[in-house]
């Protein structure tokens, strides 16, 4: 992305601050979790885009806290019906660290899918009253009708009450038709806080 320079002339000359070019990453929409059973975000509706408008899409989750305790936060695609199913072929993988030392590393083998249409386990979460999650997810040029929707995610929490838990995720949406809606829920009870924040990404 080429560096834009201005002096005091240049700036003088400007009659608007549309005239001076915006960031490259778009603040789309934000949604704030109140004991809600999903988070959606869906094309067309309540001023969300997802389109070709933006090649690039960024969800950001923070301090993201559950109901029920040690549950899965996941996520899903719709795929233009009204459900959240689209066909997924993913991987997974963790790191942990506990407060007393512990560490482990392993693939999620039940945790990723194999041209399955359930939700993905996007990261794990305890519902102590300082458990929470953050992270992000990435996707990838969902209005395509030609290719397979990538999508990646790296969430990291606090979980179980003493562990450091980084979540990686990956895979595709295998399907040429457009993906128009995400969801985000928990494998059981309510999203009970935390906030959703869906950025588009400009070209370079």
């Amino acid at each position: 992305m080429a560096l834009v320079k201005y002096n005091n002339n240049s700036i003088s000359a400007v009659t608007s601050a549309a005239a001076i070019p915006s960031g490259a990453m778009v603040l789309i929409k934000t949604i704030e979790a109140s004991s809600s059973s999903d988070v959606s975000f869906v094309h067309g509706s309540s001023d969300v885009v997802l389109d070709s408008t933006y090649p690039i899409y960024l969800f950001k989750f923070i301090n993201i806290h559950p109901s029920n305790n040690d549950v899965v936060f996941q996520t899903n695609f719709r795929d233009g019906g009204s459900s959240y199913d689209a066909t997924k072929t993913t991987t997974n993988f963790e790191a942990t660290h506990s407060e007393s030392g512990t560490t482990g590393f392993k693939y999620g083998t039940g945790d990723d899918i194999a041209q399955g249409t359930g939700s993905q386990r996007t990261g794990l979460v305890g519902s102590d009253n300082d458990e929470n999650l953050a992270g992000e997810l990435w996707l990838f040029s969902p209005s395509s009708t030609t290719y397979v929707k990538h999508f990646l995610a790296r969430t990291q929490s606090y979980y179980g009450g003493a562990y450091a838990w980084s979540n990686f995720m990956a895979g595709y949406c295998n399907t040429t038709t457009a993906i128009d809606g995400v969801q985000f829920t928990m494998s059981a009870g309510n999203i009970d806080a935390g906030t959703i924040k869906l950025y588009g990404i400009k070209d370079s």
